[in-house]
């Protein structure tokens, strides 16, 4: 009958651990909802509007870790505003879309502004901003 006792109160004890788990992180997804709704709007939606009506492009590679960090920087959201020019071909990333050898792009990613300016690398998004004259306040 001991026994039948301890495994019981081990259940409970279980029970009452995964509870708290449960509780905990509902508390911490709310809390991640609450900051996002106080942040307001996502100005990185009208920054990439901005960025592709002044012309500028952006040109990258599929395989490149730093161009997914710069579409990161934007959101999914936002970064399907901007004009992006894929460079490498499917099945042979050594290789290069004849658009991006047109324009003259040796590393990626490669920004293009109609001004002349060729920033490569991430660049931060207030950059980016104020170099093609678009409005944009950082949170």
């Amino acid at each position: 009958m001991e026994f039948g006792h301890k495994r019981d109160k081990r259940a409970m004890i279980f029970r009452t651990a995964v509870l708290v788990v449960l509780v905990i992180t509902a508390a911490a997804i709310a809390l991640v909802r609450m900051e996002d709704k106080k942040a307001g709007p996502d100005l990185r939606i009208p920054l990439a509007q901005c960025l592709t009506e002044k012309g500028v492009k952006m040109y990258g590679a599929y395989w490149c870790p730093h161009c997914q960090q710069q579409k990161k920087d934007f959101g999914k959201e936002a970064f399907d505003k901007i004009t992006y020019v894929e460079c490498a071909i499917p099945g042979d990333p050594q290789s290069q879309t004849p658009a991006c050898k047109d324009a003259g792009v040796t590393s990626y990613p490669t920004w293009v502004f109609p001004s002349g300016d060729r920033p490569t690398g991430e660049q931060p998004l207030k950059d980016l901003a104020d170099k093609a004259g678009c409005p944009y306040a950082a949170k």
